[in-house]
């Protein structure tokens, strides 16, 4: 009895571990920048969030399935462009649109090569990362492409006291939440990051499953690209530069496994805020601009190390091994009940 409630407690503790550090990180800023705890900063640091808090969600379905997709920084800066040359006049619920397919579109093709010719995610979407990055450099012959009127006013624009770029984070939130909690697409999504041999043994759709993550992962990163281009108004050749280091980092950071099969809907949400918090109060504490790299490459190491210790001691305290018949009974159980719960 009193073992079990010692894991128990162990693995609420590993549950709770991003928010902890969360309030670390923001306990920290305040004591050493007063201002830094003012609600117009921390209201800032939310809406500086919404770009990264998007494109990790996305980010977050393929890591779930212990995937990875290198080329969304490539897709943010493609989509950019495309509406800033493509759609100068057109209405922004269009450029929105426009936004999203243009990384569907790529998605596609990193999906393709996935799943279709079965080559490693890694070096499909390292490649297309290029790729990407090279069609809009040569779209743009090198130049910063600027956003239209109106999509410089909906990064300006506010409903009932809430910027517009947050309500799109939220909608995007309440999409991803429908996806992993409401539909079968969570728990296939959790069995094949746990183990996709016996995923497809018992049945489960590996193929187009994975599949569809990609496209959702690139759709995302293409309404994060949008959502950027509003808030600054232009886009230069670095745009979104990096920005899949971001979102891994966000998503692992909030409690998403990089080895697939354990994570839920608001790690990438919480490990943005703590990325884009931590970047926020540099900038409060006047720290040096050329440390900012380094803070952030320490940052992905951080996410990296806790995730590798807390998967170790998650397997220690489990002490069992998935099975594709533990799967089957798995599977059957979270579509049915619709619950989240796969495996933790």
């Amino acid at each position: 009895m009193t073992g079990r409630l010692h894991k128990g407690s162990a693995r609420k503790a590993l549950q709770a571990l991003p928010v902890i550090l969360f309030v670390s990180v923001i306990a920290t800023f305040a004591v050493l920048a007063p201002r830094f705890f003012s609600v117009d900063n921390l209201s800032a640091i939310l809406v500086q969030s919404s770009w990264i808090i998007v494109v990790a969600l996305g980010m977050n379905f393929v890591l779930l399935s212990a995937g990875v997709d290198l080329s969304v920084g490539a897709v943010m800066y493609l989509a950019a462009v495309t509406v800033a040359l493509g759609l100068p006049q057109a209405p922004v619920w269009i450029c929105l649109l426009a936004s999203m397919l243009v990384g569907a579109l790529f998605g596609i093709v990193s999906a393709s090569l996935v799943v279709g010719l079965r080559l490693p995610a890694f070096i499909v979407t390292l490649a297309l990362l290029f790729v990407g990055r090279g069609l809009g450099l040569f779209f743009s012959s090198t130049r910063i492409v600027y956003a239209s009127h109106a999509v410089a006013e909906f990064g300006r624009d506010s409903a009932w006291g809430i910027p517009t770029s947050l309500w799109t984070a939220a909608a995007a939130i309440a999409i991803g939440g429908l996806l992993l909690n409401a539909t079968a697409l969570g728990p296939y999504l959790r069995t094949i990051g746990a183990d996709a041999e016996g995923a497809r043994r018992v049945g489960v759709p590996t193929r187009p499953t994975t599949f569809s993550v990609y496209v959702l992962c690139s759709a995302f990163a293409g309404l994060g690209g949008f959502i950027s281009l509003s808030q600054t108004s232009a886009a230069s050749g670095a745009f979104g530069q990096n920005a899949e280091f971001l979102a891994i980092a966000a998503s692992v950071l909030g409690g998403t496994s990089l080895f697939g099969g354990r994570g839920h809907l608001w790690a990438p949400v919480i490990g943005a805020v703590l990325i884009m918090t931590v970047q926020n109060g540099l900038v409060m504490l006047n720290a040096n601009p050329y440390a900012y790299p380094v803070i952030t490459g320490g940052v992905i190491f951080l996410a990296a190390l806790i995730d590798a210790v807390r998967s170790r001691l998650q397997r220690r305290l489990e002490h069992r091994v998935i099975r594709p018949e533990s799967n089957v009974a798995l599977v059957l159980r979270s579509v049915t009940t619709g619950r989240e719960g796969a495996i933790e």
